[in-house]
């Protein structure tokens, strides 16, 4: 039995079941076919169900999912049979707000779509190599905030170690000229 609590994949499908973002940190599913295979199978499941106001949990092939629906966006955190459906929920409600902080309250597909790298971002924040990171979304959302600052943005729309790197890069490259 493992210790450390973890997680299979997240997944994040449109209203018809087709990939917005997914992020699989377990070798239960070795090809992309199988992954695609799980996708429509777990979509199928769980589409006629009502996880729009709070999460529902389903047992699911021998694992636990979570899932919650918002507009046409499904949002699914899926881990092995024997964990703990309220870390599942946790995790799942971490990715969920922070994916509304970062999408500025305006949840569906095309907003999705069109700040994609933000939502893969806020993946990698949140689950590495299937272990949880973090589950605030506050949190999740100002680190994947603070690493899509480019370096031409204002000062005062940076913090401070940002605005510093960016004094020091400035610095140097008056220095070599």
């Amino acid at each position: 039995m493992e210790l450390c609590p973890s997680i299979k994949n997240i997944l994040l499908l449109d209203s018809e079941g087709k990939r917005i973002a997914v992020k699989y940190y377990s070798d239960d599913w070795p090809t992309n076919a199988a992954k695609e295979a799980f996708e429509k199978a777990i979509f199928t499941k769980t589409q006629k169900t009502n996880a729009r106001t709070e999460a529902e949990i389903t047992m699911f092939e021998n694992y636990v999912v979570v899932y919650k629906f918002v507009q046409d966006l499904h949002f699914f955190v899926t881990g092995g049979e024997n964990e703990n459906e309220i870390i599942l929920a946790t995790v799942l409600q971490g990715f969920f707000d922070a994916v509304g902080i970062l999408l500025r309250g305006t949840v569906d597909k095309k907003e999705a779509l069109e700040n994609l790298d933000l939502i893969l971002l806020c993946l990698d924040e949140i689950v590495d190599g299937g272990i949880i990171l973090e589950t605030d979304a506050n949190v999740i959302a100002g680190k994947v905030a603070s690493h899509s600052i480019d370096a031409g943005a204002p000062l005062s729309e940076q913090t401070i170690s940002q605005a510093l790197a960016t004094a020091r890069e400035h610095l140097t490259r008056s220095l070599l000229k």
